[in-house]
C-alpha cells in the first residue's frame, strides 16, 4: 500500500489561518467573491481589487485571471488542465476553409486570441493583442508518431500525444492559449484535427460549442456565429456569481476548509504502480451499445438518479474490488462532481460563452464491497443533491481552489506525493449529441474531447458523451502512477456493473 506524506501540525494549520484571515477582511454583509488563490501568495496583491478594476476596464484588451483561472494557471505547467478536442476526418480537408474557420472562431471568441502573461507569478493575466495575430495551423505527418500503431487506434494515439504537449510548462513572458494541428494519417485523405486549449479559457461545455461552430463554419454555415459573444472577453466565474449565492459565514468557511483537508488525508486511493517516474495522461475508452445505454438510462430514470451517480457508484465498487480488501472492510473514497455553472451566474451565460465556468462538489463515500449498484448510486445522488441545495458549487469555489494550489505547491501532503485529490471526477450531465449531415459531408468519423490529469487531480477523470444513443466515455488517468492494464480492468469491471444494473426487473419501470 502507498505511504502517506506527513506534515507538522503547524504546517498543516498555517495556510488555513492565512486563508481565513484574508477572507475575514471582506465585509460580513456581502458576498466574498475575492477568493483568488493568488491572494494567498501576497495580501498586498493588486488583485485584491480585481472586481472593480475589471468591471471598469475595457475587457476587449484582456483582464487579470480570476480565482479558478489562477488555479488552472498553477496546475497546467505540471500537466493537468490541457484540454484537447481530437477529430478523425475520413475525407480530404480544404486547408483554406479550415484556416478560415479557425480564424473566424478567434474573431467571434476573442478569448481564444489571448496570450497568458506572467503565468508563473502571483498576478497572471489574459491579454488580447491588438490586432490579434492569425492562428497558425500546424500541419504534421503522423507516420512517425504512429509507427506500429494499428489504424483503428490512430485517433486514440494522437489524442494521448496531444494531451501531453505542454507549451505552458516552461516559464515564458507570453504564451497563447489555443493551438491547432492537422495530423496527416498514412491512409490517403485521412487526418486528425487537434484543437488544444489551456483549460482556464475552455471548459467541456465550451469545447462542445466550439466543435459545433467549427463544423458549421467549415461547411459554410455561420448563421449562429458570435451569439452571446458581442461583449468580447467575459469575466471569470467568481465575478459572475450572485453575491447572495456566494457569501458564507467566516467560521463556516473555516470549518469547510478544514473538513475538505481532513477528508483528503483520510481518503483511500487506488494502488499506485509507480509513484516516482515522470507522468503522462493516458486514455481508456468505455463504450456501451445503444441497447445497453438505453437500459442504463431507463434504470436511472426509474430510480430517480442521475447517470453521473450511477457511474460514480459503479466506479467506486470496481475500484474497491480491485484492491482485494478483506470482506466488508470499509474504505472512504472521494468523488468530485463537475457542474456547468453558466445558468447560475448573473448574467446567465450561454453554452457558447467561451471560458471556464465549471464548479465542483467533493463528497466522500464509504464502500465495503457488498453494496448493490443502486444502493450506492442513491447515496451518491443524495450527497450531490444536498450539496446543490446548499449551493456548495458556488460557495466553496475559493476553498477548493486554495486546496488545489496547496497540493501543487506541497505534493508531499498527498499520498506518496501522488497529487491525487479524488478517486474519480464525473460531470453532472453527459454531453448528448447526434450525428448530423454536416458531419457526414465533412467526413467526421469520430471525435473525443477530454483534459489531462497527470499533474494534480483524480486517479480517473470521466468525460462522458451519449452519441447517437451510445454511452461513449473517455477515461483519463495518470501513467505510470496507474498502469493502463490496471485502469482498463477497472473500467471493464465498471462497464459490466452498469450493464447488469441496466436490466430492469418487473415492476421497477415507472
Amino acid at each position: 500500500m502507498e505511504s502517506r506524506g506527513t506534515m507538522h501540525r503547524r504546517d498543516f494549520l498555517t495556510p488555513f489561518f492565512n486563508y481565513l484571515y484574508i477572507e475575514n477582511k471582506s465585509k460580513p454583509n456581502q458576498a466574498s467573491n475575492d477568493t483568488s488563490p493568488s491572494l494567498l501568495h501576497s495580501i498586498s496583491s493588486s488583485q485584491s481589487a480585481m472586481d472593480s478594476q475589471t468591471l471598469a476596464s475595457d475587457l476587449s484588451k484582456g483582464r487579470p485571471v480570476g480565482g479558478t483561472e489562477f488555479s488552472w494557471c498553477q496546475a497546467v505547467p505540471g500537466g493537468t488542465g490541457i484540454t484537447v478536442l481530437a477529430i478523425l476526418l475520413s475525407r480530404p480537408v480544404s486547408l483554406p476553409a479550415l484556416q478560415s474557420a479557425l480564424q473566424s472562431l478567434q474573431t467571434f471568441h476573442p478569448i481564444l486570441s489571448a496570450v497568458l502573461a506572467a503565468a508563473d507569478t502571483p498576478s497572471p493575466h489574459l491579454s488580447i493583442p491588438s490586432p490579434p495575430p492569425p492562428l497558425l495551423l500546424h500541419r504534421l505527418p503522423a507516420a512517425n508518431l504512429l509507427a506500429a500503431v494499428p489504424s483503428a487506434f490512430h485517433l486514440h494515439s494522437l489524442l494521448e500525444h496531444e494531451l501531453n504537449q505542454n507549451p505552458w510548462s516552461e516559464p515564458a513572458n507570453e504564451t497563447t492559449v489555443f493551438f491547432a494541428t492537422l495530423y496527416e494519417l498514412p491512409e490517403p485523405g485521412r487526418s486528425v484535427l487537434s484543437l488544444r486549449f489551456h483549460t482556464a479559457v475552455c471548459d467541456r461545455t465550451a469545447a462542445v460549442a466550439l466543435l459545433k461552430e467549427l463544423l458549421d463554419r467549415m461547411g459554410g454555415d455561420s448563421g449562429n456565429s458570435g451569439k452571446g459573444q458581442a461583449e468580447g472577453v467575459m469575466l471569470g466565474i467568481e465575478d459572475l456569481i450572485p453575491k447572495r449565492d456566494a457569501w458564507k459565514p467566516f467560521w463556516a468557511r473555516g470549518k469547510d476548509l478544514v473538513g475538505y483537508s481532513v477528508n483528503g488525508l483520510r481518503a483511500s486511493n487506488l494502488r499506485f504502480d509507480d509513484a516516482g517516474s515522470d507522468r503522462a495522461s493516458r486514455v481508456v475508452r468505455l463504450v456501451m451499445s445503444v441497447e445497453e445505454t438505453r437500459g442504463l438510462l431507463m434504470a436511472c430514470k426509474a430510480r430517480e438518479v442521475k447517470l453521473c451517480a450511477a457511474m460514480s457508484a459503479a466506479a467506486l465498487v470496481a475500484a474497491h474490488s480491485s484492491q482485494h480488501f478483506q470482506t466488508n472492510q470499509q474504505k472512504p473514497y472521494l468523488v468530485g462532481t463537475l457542474i456547468d455553472s453558466r445558468k447560475y451566474l448573473e448574467p446567465v451565460l450561454h453554452d457558447n460563452n467561451i471560458g471556464f465556468y465549471h464548479s465542483g462538489i467533493i463528497n466522500m463515500h464509504g464502500v465495503h464491497g457488498e453494496e448493490d449498484l443502486w444502493e450506492l448510486a442513491n447515496r451518491c445522488q443524495s450527497a450531490y443533491s444536498d450539496a446543490m441545495k446548499n449551493k456548495k458549487h458556488l460557495t466553496d469555489i475559493g476553498e477548493l481552489n486554495f486546496l488545489m494550489c496547496k497540493a501543487i505547491e506541497n505534493p508531499h501532503l498527498t499520498p506518496a506525493s501522488s497529487l491525487r485529490t479524488a478517486l474519480i471526477t464525473v460531470f453532472d450531465e453527459p454531453v448528448i449529441s447526434e450525428s448530423s449531415k454536416q458531419e457526414q459531408y465533412l467526413g467526421v468519423e469520430d471525435y473525443v474531447g477530454c483534459s489531462s490529469v497527470h499533474g494534480v487531480g483524480p486517479s480517473i477523470a470521466f468525460f462522458d458523451t451519449i452519441r447517437d444513443g451510445q454511452l461513449d466515455c473517455a477515461c483519463v488517468f495518470p501513467s505510470p502512477l496507474h498502469s493502463r492494464k490496471q485502469i482498463q480492468e477497472l473500467v471493464e469491471h465498471m462497464k459490466r456493473i452498469l450493464i447488469e444494473g441496466g436490466h430492469l426487473k418487473e415492476g421497477e419501470l415507472k
